[in-house]
């Protein structure tokens, strides 16, 4: 072979090495970025210590809204609007457990002056009184249902609680009779009170039922622990959270047939502690 035939095939195998080294690098640099986006969308949830620090999110709780009856868990029409209208007026945002959910775990944004507005009881009046009030001011609302009153006399039907899914407002569990939680024995307990009224809940809204409120508020750490098998967050009342398990132990504050501006005042004493 001559001189001039080598020194040409040299040049040509030069030019081809050279391409596939910059081949490899560029598939390489691409698989490397690619992981690194990756990495950086995968977030590590706060442990318990964390979301114990975090700044609590007023969570009021009502039971329920009549003119015809009086007790410390009732509420007067006019001052169930005028508790609406003075969060609203005074720039309050309603959130939904998820958004409270991914605030604590994963800290992400809530809106300007967030605050939760949840039901118990599954009274009628949930349905046909205060969905229509919170709609004038966009708020949306965390109704806890009893499933042992379906279709009853001053309580909401089936038809009810779906159309609360449907318009945007969550539908959590509050067991099947109002039996405490700490009162739960064993595991037929369990089913009675959480694992079927739960999935019958779910077929009535078509939706996964992932939050619970303790009847009375009350709980201890055994049935924290257990509710977490079920449960992304349940919520208790004003008592002090469950140090290890804060997302089953989350505060709320009962309302009471207050002026608004008492009911900011409460909101401000019970919950700004950080």
């Amino acid at each position: 072979m001559s001189i001039k035939k080598i020194i040409f095939y040299s040049i040509i195998s030069s030019i081809v090495l050279s391409s596939c080294q910059k081949s490899v690098q560029q598939k390489s640099g691409i698989k490397e970025e690619s992981t690194s986006i990756k990495s950086e969308t995968k977030q590590t949830p706060n442990n318990s210590e964390q979301i114990l620090t975090k700044p609590e999110i007023p969570i009021l709780c009502y039971h329920r809204i009549s003119d015809n009856s009086k007790g410390d868990y009732t509420v007067s029409l006019a001052t169930f609007a005028e508790h609406l209208k003075i969060l609203s007026d005074s720039g309050y945002h309603s959130i939904v457990p998820d958004q409270l959910y991914d605030y604590l775990v994963y800290n992400k944004t809530l809106p300007q002056k967030p605050f939760m507005i949840t039901f118990d009881d599954s009274r009628e009046e949930h349905s046909t009184i205060a969905a229509k009030e919170m709609a004038k001011y966009g708020f949306k609302g965390v109704f806890f249902i009893m499933t042992i009153t379906y279709n009853k006399k001053n309580y909401m039907t089936t038809e009810q609680i779906a159309e609360l899914a449907k318009n945007g407002h969550i539908v959590g569990l509050h067991s099947w009779d109002h039996t405490m939680a700490t009162k739960y024995k064993d595991s037929l307990d369990w089913q009675k009170q959480v694992v079927l009224p739960k999935a019958k809940l779910q077929v009535i809204t078509s939706k996964p039922v992932d939050y619970w409120a303790y009847p009375n508020g009350v709980f201890n750490h055994e049935a924290a622990s257990e509710l977490s098998k079920y449960f992304k967050m349940s919520f208790s009342l004003s008592t002090k959270r469950d140090s290890l398990l804060p997302l089953q132990s989350v505060r709320r504050m009962i309302t009471t047939d207050c002026s608004g501006e008492r009911l900011l005042k409460s909101m401000r004493r019970t919950f700004d502690k950080n």
